[in-house]
């Protein structure tokens, strides 16, 4: 009779997604992801072969789940506007989640470490291209300002993901002011305060008549 499944893979990978944040790619090793995971050191090794390939496979699996869900959320029937909206409900959403692990990511990338600039330059595009295509929707019914694609994705990158991401690494260094800090999680990282500043965001970015002369 077969052995049942002990998922030791994935236990791996959420020991990983737990420490990585902490770690970073270069602190992270095979026997603390192991002992945290609760699984023989020689199972690591097994089931991903190195630290770079596991980095790299967890990285992949959390991003697709969210790749998978903004690739759904555009639907037949819904204005260019409101599809936009949904997408960026599910990336904002994905950035709270995650925002530790993003930063610590970004702050990877940036310091050299090859599979977080990896990471980065094969996935950003990706969503990248599906906002695109959105916003020059919108554009062409008329809803969105007639702006470079670069202005918009910054603006909007700004009002709704900055908060978040700047907030976090300012909050673990204890250099979030105190006006900021106090109520942070209630007041800029709760979903309907995200889904708030998306309609604030694309107020501001919406086509308004030319006045008169």
């Amino acid at each position: 009779m077969p052995r049942p499944s002990q998922h030791i893979d994935q236990r791996l990978l959420d020991a990983g997604l737990a420490l990585l944040p902490e770690t970073g790619c270069k602190g992270l090793s095979a026997r603390r992801l192991a002992e945290h995971a609760g699984v023989n050191l020689g199972m690591f090794h097994y089931h991903f072969r190195n630290k770079d390939n596991f980095i790299r496979i967890l990285l992949d699996q959390v991003y697709e789940r969210m790749f998978s869900m903004l690739s759904l959320r555009a639907t037949e029937g819904a204005s260019p506007r409101e599809n936009l909206r949904n997408a960026l409900l599910v990336l904002a959403r994905f950035g709270n989640e995650h925002r530790r692990l993003l930063r610590r990511i970004v702050a990877d990338a940036l310091a050299g470490e090859p599979v977080a600039g990896e990471f980065l330059r094969t996935n950003v595009p990706r969503h990248i291209a599906i906002l695109a295509g959105l916003i020059a929707a919108a554009q062409r019914e008329g809803q969105l300002v007639t702006a470079p694609l670069p202005q918009l994705l910054a603006f909007l990158a700004g009002a709704i993901l900055a908060p978040l991401l700047l907030g976090t690494a300012l909050a673990e260094h204890g250099t979030l002011p105190a006006p900021l800090a106090t109520g942070f999680e209630s007041a800029v990282a709760s979903d309907d305060v995200i889904a708030q500043r998306i309609d604030f965001a694309l107020r501001g970015l919406s086509a308004l008549p030319e006045a008169p002369p």
